[in-house]
């Protein structure tokens, strides 16, 4: 997905991406719910639309927000959602308490850096 940082994307190339990610065929997916969406994300300043092209860009601070998310995932998430090892105990408090705690530190940062 980072190719698009490169060289941008438009409704088409994103439209086939989202429909990936949703198990659908491109053609599930309309443009005019893509524009809606692109929309929202170029109203939270997190793309910009490149002048007199029907092209998108990331924003800096869109590009942190896309690097932020990945890393959460293959951190917090794939590891935490992983099946447990057999030789750890089904509810393992220290576990817990990590997860706890990074969640709370990634709703901490949200809070403070990502506008509702």
């Amino acid at each position: 997905m980072f190719v698009f940082v490169a060289r941008g994307f438009t409704n088409k190339d994103l439209r086939q991406q989202l429909a990936i990610l949703l198990g659908k065929r491109s053609d599930e997916v309309s443009p005019g719910r893509m524009s809606y969406e692109l929309r929202r994300l170029r109203l939270h300043g997190l793309i910009e639309r490149v002048p007199k092209t029907h092209r998108y860009q990331l924003t800096q601070d869109g590009l942190r927000t896309a690097m932020f998310y990945s890393r959460v995932y293959s951190r917090i998430l794939r590891p935490a959602l992983a099946p447990p090892l057999p030789t750890a105990p089904p509810s393992s408090p220290n576990a817990l308490r990590k997860f706890q705690a990074a969640e709370a530190a990634v709703n901490s940062w949200c809070d403070s850096h990502i506008a509702a």
